[in-house]
């Protein structure tokens, strides 16, 4: 029987001031927002305007937009496909949009929505970026409108179990996962499931789509991936099962490869068509790995429950280096701005991040493995990767690029002497 579908339209939530406000710039120590808004403006000195003639000076222009500062830890983030606006959902059950910019204190929260009754799962814009749907633990699903926040449609009880994944497949079908292991395909034309299954035994964490649109694979804390065909609306199989839960799957390699990052802290690497069995493993020195956005077709980030974002080059594997880090806090999501200059996380310290990511895509790796850092630390890839203060950030490039230099000459001097 269908689930229950219902057209609403509703007035945005106005969030208070003291509920969300964005941290301090990195240079400093955090301080509450002005009472009058949830934004943080620029430093004011009377003395420099003085000094100016009576003219303030102009706002910082910042490598990353500020962070934004919570109330709640934020389970999911998303960022629209076109604009310099992201959303996100928090344990509360509350969704709210913000526009970001790089000049300081021009970040803005847009509005709010508390329609859910209990946490929200997951978030994600339509291809146009005009709707939006989230998920959430009541076991419902929603779309809403992105311009004002309005609540379009509610299909309430979509799942018999608190739904735990989304993923929009075109503009009118989209596919739901919940913690018992159900995946259900959703055509929004008629608010129905065209897709009711249930062959894992565990939560499903991820949801993938091939570019064809025709198979959907499945992450499963069960330790399986699973395979569904959409065309002809029928379960395909499930992989082997892995020794931890697999926690995210992405495509990679032109679609040749599929990778399952896992509670574990290992990538599975599956062939496309091969996915009884794994072709490669990669164990990364992680807690885990519970997110993963792909950046190149070689080179995806991960997120961990230690903290870390890590950039991961897959066939060779090779830890590339430090995106950044939530310092000592699990990291529930990471996501890619529309025009790739951006990776944002959102984490248990309450804050929505923001990382220069601009320069990755030019990253090459290696075919020999580097010899690891004295330290043990990973290579710095944004000012940010280690701390926030860009004045130390600065000595910490040159003294990276010296120590790769050093390492270098060792490693060619070690294969010169192997042949």
């Amino acid at each position: 029987m269908a689930a229950p579908v219902e057209h609403a339209v509703s007035v945005t939530t106005t969030t208070d001031t003291d509920k969300i406000e964005l941290s301090e710039t990195p240079d400093g120590p955090e301080s509450p927002a002005p009472e009058s808004s949830g934004q943080v403006s620029g430093p004011e000195n009377d003395d420099d305007e003085e000094a100016n003639g009576g003219e303030s000076l102009a706002p910082r222009v910042r490598d990353t937009p500020q962070d934004i500062r919570l109330e709640a830890i934020a389970n999911t983030v998303a960022l629209h496909p076109s604009r310099d606006l992201l959303v996100c959902g928090d344990v509360d059950g509350d969704v709210y949009a913000f526009s970001y910019s790089c000049t300081e204190g021009e970040n803005r929260e847009l509005w709010s929505s508390g329609h859910h009754l209990k946490s929200c799962r997951q978030v994600r814009f339509a291809e146009d970026g005009l709707k939006l749907y989230t998920v959430s633990r009541d076991k419902s699903v929603h779309l809403m409108d992105v311009e004002q926040g309005k609540l379009v449609t509610r299909i309430r009880g979509a799942h018999s179990a608190p739904i735990n994944s989304l993923l929009l497949v075109d503009e009118n079908i989209l596919a739901t996962g919940d913690d018992g292991g159900t995946m259900k395909v959703w055509d929004m034309r008629k608010g129905t499931a065209i897709m009711d299954l249930k062959h894992h035994d565990d939560y499903i964490s991820d949801i993938a789509v091939d570019q064809a649109k025709r198979i959907l694979l499945t992450a499963s804390g069960d330790g399986t991936m699973g395979v569904f065909n959409i065309k002809r609306r029928r379960f395909e199989l499930l992989s082997e099962p892995q020794s931890g839960d697999l926690t995210s799957v992405v495509l990679m390699k032109y679609g040749k490869k599929v990778v399952c990052g896992s509670s574990e802290g290992t990538m599975y690497i599956f062939n496309w068509n091969g996915f009884g069995a794994t072709s490669d493993r990669f164990a990364v020195k992680a807690e885990s790995l519970d997110c993963m956005v792909p950046v190149t077709n070689n080179i995806v980030c991960t997120a961990s429950m230690d903290g870390y974002i890590r950039a991961i080059n897959i066939l060779p594997n090779r830890v590339i280096g430090c995106i950044g880090q939530h310092v000592g806090e699990p990291i529930e999501e990471i996501a890619k701005s529309w025009d790739s200059r951006f990776l944002v996380s959102s984490g248990h310290d309450q804050l929505i991040k923001f990382w220069d990511i601009s320069a990755l895509p030019k990253t090459t790796v290696n075919e020999y493995r580097k010899r690891k850092k004295k330290d043990g630390r990973m290579k710095s890839l944004t000012k940010k990767a280690h701390g926030d203060n860009d004045f130390f950030s600065g000595l910490m490039d040159e003294s990276e690029k010296k120590d790769e230099e050093e390492e270098e000459e060792e490693d060619s001097e070690s294969d010169s002497g192997s042949d």
